[in-house]
């Protein structure tokens, strides 16, 4: 997958299909709220294997019922890429298996 930076423009069109996402700085971010501590751990464990197989990793935080991503591509020099989409995208699919909603 491409690692080259992407533009503010190509950013801002991406983010665009990702309702909940947003641009922080050099990051793309997002926050979930999930019905109880439990569900936001087992949301932030499948979240862990999804970097591990993308071999991409965002900040990942979590709250008491909440989970916060911050991504952005270290290898780019910390610019956004497609690969902050992939996992992006690839978290926005599985979130609502977790009850997870903004």
């Amino acid at each position: 997958m491409a690692t080259e930076p992407l533009s503010r423009k190509e950013t801002e069109d991406r983010l665009a299909e990702l309702p909940g996402w947003s641009l922080d700085g050099d990051r793309i971010t997002r926050k979930y709220t999930l019905p109880s501590h439990v569900a936001a751990a087992a949301l932030v464990a499948h979240v862990a294997a999804v970097q591990d197989e993308l071999n991409h990793h965002s900040d990942l935080t979590l709250g008491y019922n909440t989970v916060a991503l911050a991504v952005h591509t270290h290898s780019a020099g910390g610019a956004i890429t497609e690969k902050d989409f992939e996992l992006a995208r690839r978290v926005e699919a599985l979130a609502p298996a977790h009850t997870a909603g903004s």
